[in-house]
């Protein structure tokens, strides 16, 4: 959580104002670091004829020190103000406290020989009705004091009937409360409370005799304990009314005084976490070294951070402690704490609870500035606007897009069903499955993971499966074949994938690495471009092209707001990620499911080192290419205003030591990777891949790594999409269909060379790549492509186009929507909510990339594969 959401989360709601502003702060650091990197250049006003700006140039991190240092002074002034302000007044209450418990100490059970005093006039007595609960216990030897008001005490009032039944009557003098109300904060049941008792006029005469006997005996033991000497008993342990009263009136007030004091020792620990994370970031944003003197030369040396502070506030604590033990719990100082803990953590859950709906509700009518208001205008946005409406006789109906594209797939589906497509009638039925997937992949109707887990529900419920022999499957039998084959050692690849991932992620090693390597780049526009480029395609190799792009887009927020405003710069940067994102999704087998897809329908799957034999050229080359091409079309180097060249700022490395987790994190994860790579020459001891894929998940889940939560965070919408494409290609190749297109396409291709071939499916692969998902792609074009390439004349080369369909299928990434890297890089807002880059960006960068990533597979690619043999 970041700091400060925790200080809104943890702060008292009444003193919000008075704690370390470090929204405003981290503001103001911004501004400086984007005047420190500011181009040296005068900035000229001509309304104002000023030739100058405010602050010269880049200023020094002395000169920002100074600016800095005063904002920090002035917060601390207004916390240490306000916290000597809160400590004189909850110490004198304390005293006061004392006072009163001495006074009660020395008055006794004294003070309450007139408490009973019963008599026939009680029911003719009018009280107030606006009268409280424990109001009416009196003590007149005590002289008035202001309390404190807290908000934790409310007390309702009592009805007017009772109040005059209930003239000098203790509120726990009725049998019907429990014994331990001077453990609860809470007031006994009025009405319970309320009853007279037997012997006045006001009693029931349909009483039962044994209730007036209780009703009676309970008076006349009153009536003895008001007048028991002091010598017996005290009034912190007698069991009269008077003394239970006493008691419960002083926990109230220890109670309120005990949840005061506990809070102002929060509010000084969260304003000292606050002052050394602002410094933190300070030093980390602007290169300095002010926090380990400021908090050592200043902070610390305030009043309220003093170790005489913090001794004087533990002292207070621990004396109501003892005082509660006193008045409650008979002396028992361990009964005391624990319950004043309970009411403490009662209290803070009441607060938090509190804030959290204030800020919510807060954040939902776009009350928490521009940048809320921008969210909401987003959330409000993204309602669909209704395609038609169509009148019915109860009214209209609104009806979208994605309804309209159900709707139709549904239609599209039952239509095939009784056309007569293909001769052979399972795969005339696989065909308007295929169809009907497609639609609904394409469309996004429903959410795509749900397609693809109605894929099997429909595949075993119209007999599509065929046995080896040509019979169709039963139901259980085609049950059981599908659910086999849909949880494949391709799944458990990805599922290990997931694992390093999360690993990687969590322990803080990728970024760590990252930041590391962007530190050699410098400040050269274009290098830091080609450096960013190839981190973003690195990381999409091991933390997924979903999160990688996502990471990156982290670590450029500092340099995109110390650029002058429209910069060709930050749109040229934010478009490199997101292309060298969607390559680094070909450059290994765990990058992308489409690759774990290719890989479980080769006949003899590739090992690692193949794969990398083959994608890592091909992706270098690519980000090379694409790289020439974002500079020639942006020219990030230039000034908006055509005035010399920008200067970025540089990166700074992450500093922290590697801990021993991080250690264990990378050997596994290197030993996994190792292991993979030569997986065929250990084939006999693993079996495949996926087996291997176990290590890291009961290593990192083992060893306290990951947690239970983690693994229930893993991207199982892709799990279950990659399942439904395994099962939808087993059903197409089962049901005879793939063999019928395969006949067709031979037609279309007969006589044409191998690398024909490949420049044809490249297209193909492409195009639909480039508006659909490409996992979807891979679904649909891998069992084609393997079946072509099975009947080219000259030998089995379906490996080799299989191949060639998940590296294009990365290449896919002309359009905003073609990919996450891109659907990511298309959100990314500048600090006045102005988005980066448009659909013209995608157009006139996005698509020659695409291309020219795709030619680089179908040539530098074809020719690797045909080195190694495919």
């Amino acid at each position: 959580m970041k700091f400060s959401s925790a200080l809104k989360f943890n702060a008292v709601a009444e003193w919000w104002d008075e704690y370390i502003a470090y929204d405003a702060l981290k503001q103001y650091i911004y501004q400086l670091e984007k005047q420190q990197h500011k181009p040296i250049r005068p900035s000229n006003d001509l309304e104002a004829n000023e030739h100058t700006s405010l602050m010269d140039g880049n200023i020094t991190t002395s000169a920002a020190d100074a600016l800095f240092v005063p904002l920090l002074d002035k917060e601390l002034l207004k916390v240490t103000l306000f916290y000597e302000h809160q400590e004189k007044e909850l110490f004198d209450e304390l005293a006061a406290l004392e006072e009163l418990i001495d006074e009660q100490d020395s008055a006794g059970l004294t003070g309450g020989e007139h408490y009973m005093d019963y008599g026939e006039d009680d029911e003719d007595d009018d009280d107030d009705d606006d009268e409280h609960p424990g109001e009416h216990v009196r003590f007149d030897h005590v002289p008035a004091r202001r309390t404190r008001k807290s908000s934790s005490a409310g007390y309702s009032r009592r009805s007017a009937s009772a109040s005059r039944r209930m003239h000098r009557w203790s509120i726990s003098s009725t049998e019907s409360v429990p014994r331990d109300t001077e453990n609860s904060t809470v007031p006994p049941n009025h009405s319970t409370a309320s009853r007279a008792p037997s012997g006045s006029r006001a009693t029931n005469p349909s009483q039962s005799p044994i209730r007036r006997m209780r009703l009676l005996a309970h008076k006349l033991r009153g009536m003895r304990d008001s007048v028991t000497s002091v010598e017996d008993e005290s009034v912190w342990t007698s069991e009269s009314n008077y003394a239970r009263d006493v008691r419960f009136l002083f926990k109230r007030r220890i109670t309120n005084l005990f949840v005061s004091f506990s809070s102002l020792k929060s509010y000084l620990e969260l304003n000292y976490s606050g002052f050394r994370k602002i410094l933190k970031k300070y030093d980390k944003v602007l290169d300095s070294d002010l926090q380990g003197r400021y908090m050592h030369d200043v902070v610390e040396d305030a009043v309220p951070f003093t170790r005489n502070s913090k001794d004087k506030l533990n002292g207070a604590i621990n004396q109501l402690i003892g005082l509660y033990a006193k008045c409650v719990t008979s002396g028992d100082s361990s009964a005391a704490l624990q319950e004043l803990k309970l009411h403490l953590r009662e209290n803070i859950a009441w607060e938090r609870n509190t804030v959290w709906r204030q800020m919510i509700g807060q954040e939902r009518r776009g009350a928490l500035g521009t940048d809320a208001t921008i969210a909401g205008a987003m959330v409000v946005d993204y309602e669909e606007k209704g395609l038609v409406k169509i009148r019915m006789p109860l009214g209209y109906i609104k009806l979208t897009t994605k309804q309209f594209c159900l709707i139709l797939a549904v239609a599209v589906f039952v239509t095939l069903l009784n056309i007569k497509i293909v001769d052979n009638a399972e795969a005339n039925k696989c065909f308007a499955i295929l169809v009907f997937s497609t639609v609904l992949w394409a469309s996004e109707a429903i959410p795509l993971f749900v397609t693809s887990t109605f894929v099997p529900f429909l595949l075993v419920l119209f007999k599509v499966i065929k046995a080896d022999d040509g019979a169709v499957m039963t139901a259980p039998e085609a049950t059981k074949w599908i659910f086999s084959v849909m949880f494949s050692p391709t799944i458990m690849l990805l599922v290990g994938g997931f694992t390093i991932s999360s690993a990687l992620s969590k322990t803080n090693i990728d970024r760590i690495l990252i930041t590391r390597l962007l530190s050699l780049a410098g400040s050269d526009p274009n290098t830091v471009i080609l450096a960013f480029m190839g981190v973003s395609c690195f990381a999409s190799m091991w933390i997924s092209n979903v999160a990688a792009p996502t990471l990156c887009f982290t670590l450029i927020r500092p340099i995109l707001r110390t650029l002058p405003v429209h910069s060709s710069f930050a749109p040229c940067l934010i478009m490199a990620i997101a292309l060298a994102a969607n390559i680094g999704g070909q450059s290994s087998p765990i990058s992308s499911p489409q690759n774990l897809i290719a890989l479980q329908a080769m006949d003899h799957k590739l090992d690692w080192a193949s794969w990398f034999t083959v994608s890592l050229p091909v992706s270098i080359v690519s980000i090379l290419v694409i790289w020439l091409l974002l500079i020639v079309g942006y020219r990030p180097c230039r000034s908006p205003d055509g005035e010399g060249d920008i200067e970025i700022k540089p990166i700074r490395p992450n500093r922290e030591p590697f801990t021993l987790k991080q250690y264990l994190v990378i050997f596994v994860c290197l030993a996994t990777i190792v292991l993979w790579c030569v997986e065929h020459e250990i084939e006999s001891l693993v079996g495949d891949m996926g087996i291997i894929a176990i290590i890291p998940i009961v290593a990192f889940f083992a060893t306290g790594v990951l947690k239970k939560d983690d693994f229930e965070q893993f991207a199982w919408t892709i799990v279950f999409l990659a399942m439904g494409g395994i099962a939808l290609g087993k059903g197409v190749t089962s049901s005879g269909l793939l063999s019928t297109a395969d006949e067709g396409l031979y037609r279309v291709l007969e006589g044409k060379q191998l690398y024909t071939i490949v420049l044809i499916l490249s297209a193909v692969v492409l195009v639909i790549s480039t508006f659909i998902s490409h996992t979807i792609a891979s679904v649909l074009l891998v069992p084609i492509a393997k079946e072509v390439g099975k009947n080219i004349p000259g030998g089995d080369r379906s490996n080799l186009l299989i191949f060639i369909t998940a590296l294009v299928c990365s290449t896919g990434m002309g359009m905003p929507v073609s990919g996450f890297p891109n659907q990511t890089a298309a959100t990314q807002e500048d600090d006045l909510g102005r988005l980066y880059l448009s659909n013209i960006d995608f157009l006139k960068n996005g698509v020659p990339a695409s291309i020219i990533a795709a030619l680089v597979v179908a040539t530098v690619g074809f020719v690797l594969m045909m080195t190694i043999g495919l």
